[in-house]
């Protein structure tokens, strides 16, 4: 990794958080992209299997159909799956920079082993398409002229598929064992991928992403069969009620995994990950999955599908929450780094400007403008006495300047802690002075 350290420059804490913004957004177009890349493959591939052993032609169109919806075009492999996985691993570099964590080798092989997936999927996809062209000549006409090509497509189309979704499934296992060690700074001392094999929570997550994407593929065709424009024109009404049903099941057999996903996920979190805003969202992820269970079975109940867009919108959401909640979690267990990252800027800017950097803050005069009025060792005031919060903090500066910037309300028993509006370096200088007065009691 140490080429892309290379590749990234300190920040400032404004910048930092921009960029956790950023993977927000990027995740938002990347991650529902490639669910329904994997879940529709593997919906393609398990209903041409079954056409072909039970020679119903139903499965094989609803094969093609499906993985020609799931994939969109040629370029949304490259705009939604490609430049966003480069985009996500260059922003974990620069807020991980100088770490050694391995989160950026697990993105980069997800990258090369994703993107050789994407190659083998969309060959699968338009080799169905030749694929048919044979179907539809005659069998002397075939035999005579094309009986070789017609073979060579079949075996394309056949491997391709298999080994389009082997490669997503690994890539993807990378990709969410990476997203997992972020969320864990006690695991960032690892350095190979035995821990993406022994880590039952990188197991857990992935599971949780796969079944994810198998209930977001059954939404999304619900969607596009039956109400995207008015929904799906059908030739055959016995072919209709083959695709509810198989919509509906698949929707509503794998959503039902993801409430104890998210919540075995929620609880895997280290402490340090944990904020309101993490438990919020959840929570709306959450609620959207059970929105989702009372609309499907008024449907099933029914046999109406006009809820069908609400469904694959809920669905989305739950998705879009969840990845707010996990970023908002992985923000809270680096704000240690996004201070040292601060400072390192500040002194790169300072070194530009010719500034020197040897004069310190003084710690106690913004102490006693700014802190003083709230807080003493012994005495409760507006916030808690020093002796029953410093303790936990251990003499960890950095970890007390990191509270300092971005203040939680921690103890119910006090009102929040309003942000001081302080730079990363005199939160730092008013951490160490406290952390040194208190030596004095």
């Amino acid at each position: 990794m140490d080429f892309l350290d290379k590749l990234v420059l300190p920040q400032s804490l404004e910048h930092i958080a921009l960029l956790h913004y950023m993977a927000i957004l990027i995740l938002f177009l990347f991650v529902p992209y490639i669910s329904l890349v994997i879940g529709g493959t593997i919906v393609s591939l398990y209903a041409k299997r079954k056409g072909k052993s039970d020679e119903n032609g139903f499965y094989t169109k609803f094969s093609k159909e499906v993985i020609a919806f799931t994939t969109f075009t040629k370029g949304a492999g490259v705009g939604l799956g490609v430049i966003p996985l480069t985009a996500l691993l260059l922003i974990y570099a620069q807020i991980l920079h100088n770490l050694k964590v391995v989160t950026i080798w697990f993105f980069i092989f997800a990258f090369i082993l994703i993107t050789i997936g994407l190659v083998f999927v969309y060959t699968y996809r338009y080799s169905w398409v030749f694929t048919s062209l044979f179907s539809s000549v005659k069998l002397e006409e075939r035999e005579k002229e094309y009986s070789n090509f017609a073979v060579n497509v079949a075996r394309v189309n056949r491997k391709s598929g298999f080994w389009g979704i082997i490669f997503l499934l690994i890539g993807s296992y990378f990709f969410v064992g990476g997203i997992n060690l972020a969320l864990n700074p006690v695991d960032w001392n690892v350095t190979g991928v035995l821990y993406l094999f022994t880590s039952f929570s990188v197991l857990v997550k992935w599971v949780h992403f796969v079944t994810a994407a198998l209930a977001l593929t059954g939404a999304f065709l619900l969607f596009i069969y039956f109400f995207w424009e008015g929904g799906k024109a059908f030739d055959n009404e016995e072919y209709k009620n083959f695709v509810k049903k198989i919509a509906l099941t698949l929707t509503f057999f794998f959503t039902l995994f993801q409430p104890i996903f998210l919540l075995l996920n929620l609880v895997a979190l280290p402490s340090l990950a944990l904020s309101s805003s993490v438990f919020g969202f959840a929570v709306l992820s959450l609620l959207a999955v059970f929105w989702i269970f009372h609309l499907l079975y008024a449907m099933l109940k029914r046999s109406n599908l006009q809820y069908s867009g609400m469904v694959f919108l809920l669905m989305v959401s739950a998705l879009l929450f969840l990845i707010i909640s996990e970023q908002s979690a992985f923000r809270n267990v680096t704000k240690k780094q996004a201070l040292v990252l601060s400072a390192e800027y500040d002194a790169t800017l300072n070194a530009m400007k010719g500034v020197s950097t040897i004069a310190e803050i003084s710690g106690a005069d913004i102490f006693n403008g700014k802190c003083s009025a709230c807080h003493k060792y012994d005495q409760k005031l507006v916030g808690p006495p020093y002796k029953e919060t410093l303790p936990k903090y251990k003499g960890d500066v950095d970890k007390l300047a990191a509270f300092v910037l971005n203040p939680t309300k921690i103890n119910p028993a006090y009102p929040p802690m309003p942000s001081q509006g302080l730079k990363p370096a005199e939160a730092r200088a008013i951490a160490k002075y406290i952390l040194e007065e208190v030596k004095k009691y």
